[in-house]
């Protein structure tokens, strides 16, 4: 029987990692973001798991990282200039197909900027922070009720895809407070092992290797250097690091229109709004005021990859308006995709758009 709760978007993430079988958390307190570490303290030693403030973000991810090795579901939770310290150790992670969750629940900046206030500046950066080429995922809820879902999705994708998958929050978003249903059973994925016999980087036809964890009798070397199937270093063969690179890029890239996930809001309209995370919620609140005002919502779940099919859902488009909180991040990928116009709707400071400013928007193009 699902059960209803009234709870905080933070806290509705840790709960949902808890739901998908996380037994390790490794991290460092930092606002917005602290409330999903402290639930995780309190709540992981009575499941079994284990908690760990590390001394800083760059320990904490790499925590989190050797702790997936050892077969458990982890993640950490972070925002702002922890966000960035963890970007060297999850290029790490990347490269030796590590899958963890980390969940970013962003704030003003740059630098230390606005602890206590919503942004979503960091849209870029989790997708190309670490240097060298490579892919990966990032959800991204607009309610408390998806901060649990997507949560769940965020460990789910990590296995599967043996990456390190982004869940994409705002302040808003991870403060907020809402009825949530919590269902009995939910989603559950599962680690592909690794077959005895088969070497430690051979990828099959899914470009996924099979997972050697450790103490399991597999003798495995884990490296972030460019490395052969075995798991050795190769570092001065093009070939091999083309390859490799090649096939981490590969692995999500080719099943983008597979996984994508986004919400189609009146296909017909001509003026459509595309948003993800909490400017999602004044959209939302224009169409309701609005009824008869047509208006098209394409909400992105998940960002990156980004599916440019999900554009094609709206076939009469004559303007994609863009509200975000940033100064036009996903905006620039949506226009390699599309002769459509698009108006990015850039909002700094903190606040959330208003309808009455999106609806300013929107006529202006009727």
């Amino acid at each position: 029987m699902t059960k209803i709760d009234f709870m905080q978007g933070n806290t509705a993430c840790a709960e949902g990692a808890l739901a998908a079988g996380c037994r390790f958390f490794g991290g460092y307190p930092i606002t917005p973001s602290t409330e999903v570490a402290e639930h995780m303290a309190a709540k992981l030693p009575k499941l079994g798991g284990v908690f760990i403030q590390m001394e800083d973000e760059i320990a904490g991810i790499a925590a989190v990282i050797g702790a997936s090795w050892t077969g458990v579901r982890a993640m950490t939770a972070t925002s702002g200039p922890g966000f960035s310290l963890m970007m060297e150790n999850l290029g790490f992670a990347v490269m030796t197909e590590t899958p963890c969750v980390v969940v970013n629940i962003q704030r003003g900046g740059p630098s230390t900027g606005q602890p206590t206030m919503s942004a979503q500046g960091d849209m870029l950066q989790c997708r190309f922070g670490s240097h060298g080429d490579y892919s990966i995922i990032a959800l991204s809820p607009a309610s408390v009720q998806e901060m649990y879902e997507l949560t769940v999705k965020a460990f789910n994708l990590a296995d599967r895809f043996r990456i390190p998958v982004f869940l994409m929050a705002d302040e808003i978003i991870g403060h907020m407070r809402e009825r949530i249903e919590i269902p009995d059973t939910i989603p559950a994925g599962e680690r592909k092992l690794l077959e005895k016999d088969t070497l430690p980087y051979h990828a099959g036809k899914d470009l996924v290797p099979g997972f050697p964890q450790f103490g399991k009798g597999y003798g495995v070397h884990v490296t972030g250097l460019t490395h052969d199937e075995r798991g050795y270093p190769c570092t001065t063969s093009p070939s091999v690091h083309e390859e490799l690179v090649k096939r981490l890029v590969a692995k999500v890239e080719s099943a983008r229109h597979e996984i994508a996930d986004f919400r189609v809001t009146n296909p017909g309209a001509e003026i459509i709004f595309i948003t993800y995370g909490s400017p999602a919620r004044t959209v939302e609140q224009l169409i309701h005021d609005h009824p008869d005002a047509n208006i098209g919502h394409l909400r992105l779940r998940m960002v990156w990859p980004f599916c440019e099919n999900a554009l094609g859902e709206f076939p009469d488009a004559r303007v994609f308006l863009v509200p975000e909180q940033n100064l036009g991040q996903i905006a620039r990928e949506i226009e390699r995709h599309t002769s459509v116009p698009v108006v990015p709707l850039p909002k700094l400071g903190g606040a959330l758009h208003t309808p009455a400013e999106l609806k300013a928007a929107m006529e202006a193009w009727r």
